[in-house]
């Protein structure tokens, strides 16, 4: 399969329609990271994003829609705090879960009775959303398991040759995946952290509370239960600046070709040759992330990641990919 790599267009429109009403796959561009979407109505076509990825069975997708779409037409009931949440976030980095109305296929959520739903607001993801006018249901557009896609060419360094059109909406600038929420309760509980954090969820709506997965229970989201965000090169993470300098300093004597990732005011106080920095504040450094393990998978065997000081917000989300990225290997 030959795989194009098209602006946001007409053209390129048209032939993802065709695409996807064909039973395909097209990835397509969101402020956070690049989608691989298929019709979210078609058995066929969702279990084909899960071959193509390689990715367990049973980990459950998120349904994109433009913001115009009838959402009712796919969930069962909306709570009054979801609209409120909705209102104040939506488009943007924030996936709701509902009950749902299981009009889409069964393989999108994996046998749970609810639907992940999201409304991007990358202009080339609402176009792309509107001109096909359906749910696309969308895991990122990586092999499974490794580094989320922030660009056009990182999709295609993935899936060159199993997926026929890659949608080119530029670099992502949000920089890890949507908040994912859980909306069937009677207060709001997060399932996957990112960029609207738990405190702007709680301002909005009073109440905001964090799930803890247990052993052994079925995945309510994306990235709740397997090893995720993995360069394809060995990975270390520390806590200490200092611990991490000195095993950097033994890899490299032992002709271990190695970098230490972490953010701009430890790297401006690191006495090393060879460093990802990840830059200044929780918004950047999130931004930052995927490019630069990308980038240290390209020319390090060793990435020595440090946990950034910073722990609240925005990077709670972070470090929870940083963490899955780097933790056992």
């Amino acid at each position: 399969m030959e795989t194009k790599i098209l602006p946001v267009d007409s053209v390129s429109l048209k032939l993802a329609r065709d695409i996807i009403t064909e039973g395909g796959a097209v990835a397509f561009p969101t402020e956070t990271v690049y989608g691989l979407g298929a019709n979210a109505f078609s058995e066929e076509a969702v279990k084909n994003i899960f071959s193509i990825k390689g990715r367990p069975n049973d980990n459950p997708l998120i349904v994109h829609v433009h913001s115009d779409y009838d959402i009712s037409t796919l969930v069962s009931y909306v709570p009054d705090y979801a609209k409120k949440l909705a209102k104040k976030f939506l488009p943007g980095p924030l996936t709701l879960v509902y009950k749902s109305c299981n009009k889409v296929a069964k393989a999108v959520s994996c046998g749970l009775d609810t639907l992940a739903v999201r409304i991007p607001s990358h202009e080339g993801a609402q176009r792309f959303l509107r001109y096909v006018d359906m749910p696309i249901a969308a895991p990122s557009a990586n092999i499974s398991k490794h580094v989320s896609p922030v660009s056009a060419e990182h999709v295609y360094t993935d899936l060159n040759g199993r997926v026929g059109l890659i949608l080119d909406g530029g670099r992502c600038t949000g920089g890890i995946e949507s908040t994912v929420l859980d909306c069937t309760g009677e207060v709001p509980v997060i399932l996957r952290s990112g960029l609207v954090t738990r405190g702007m969820i709680a301002d909005a709506v009073g109440a905001c509370e964090v799930y803890k997965m247990r052993e052994g229970e079925a995945a309510r989201s994306p990235g709740m239960k397997y090893k995720h965000y993995s360069p394809d090169c060995k990975t270390m993470l520390f806590e200490d600046a200092t611990e991490a300098v000195d095993e950097y300093f033994r890899q490299t004597a032992n002709g271990v070709k190695t970098y230490i990732m972490c953010d701009g005011a430890t790297a401006r106080g690191l006495r090393v040759e060879n460093i990802l920095n990840l830059g200044d504040g929780a918004e950047e450094i999130a931004a930052q992330l995927y490019e630069k393990l990308r980038e240290g998978e390209r020319v390090a065997q060793l990435i020595i990641a440090v946990s950034p000081k910073q722990r609240d917000g925005v990077m709670v989300g972070v470090m929870n990919r940083l963490e899955k990225a780097c933790r056992g290997q």
